[in-house]
């Protein structure tokens, strides 16, 4: 089941992201051919990059696939890796969850606004910020748990 929704997020993200190529190449179609920029397109562009964006970073890419500083991370012991581990994650964790309400709040009051050519409700727009956030404190939450358990090296 969880790899029937891993390939279907990655599915949408591709989506998304031929979704925005194709924008792109209307737009610059419409603009050097055409010579007539059509406004439709910036604005899609910049919500369909927003949307690929944020849904690869929740649902598509995993904590190995993201570049990290890890230096000294790397020159410690495993017990060490596993307490900066453990920290990092409640960090991350916790302030994507702390963050959480206000997002919601805001993404909620921005549903009477519009954007200015399409005219769709600013909470679709930043909508997948939420999405991000859950998905940041469920992985975090998750991976704690992991690394409290008995096979804890096999997370690091």
């Amino acid at each position: 089941m969880l790899k029937l929704l891993r390939s279907a997020s990655n599915a949408f993200g591709v989506l998304l992201f031929a979704l925005l190529f194709l924008v792109f190449v209307v737009q610059v179609v419409a603009r050097f051919v055409f010579n007539t920029p059509l406004a439709w397109t910036d604005e899609a562009a910049v919500i369909l990059y927003l949307w690929a964006i944020l849904w690869a970073a929740a649902l598509v890419c995993t904590d190995r696939e993201n570049v990290a500083f890890d230096l000294l991370y790397q020159k410690a012991s495993p017990q060490v890796q596993r307490i900066m581990a453990l920290a990092a994650c409640a960090l991350i964790g916790v302030l994507a969850a702390w963050g959480l309400p206000g997002a919601l709040d805001y993404i909620h009051f921005m549903r009477r606004e519009t954007t200015p050519v399409l005219g769709l409700p600013f909470n679709w727009v930043f909508a997948p910020f939420a999405l991000l956030l859950i998905a940041l404190a469920v992985r975090y939450a998750w991976r704690i748990y992991r690394l409290l358990g008995r096979n804890w090296r096999s997370h690091l």
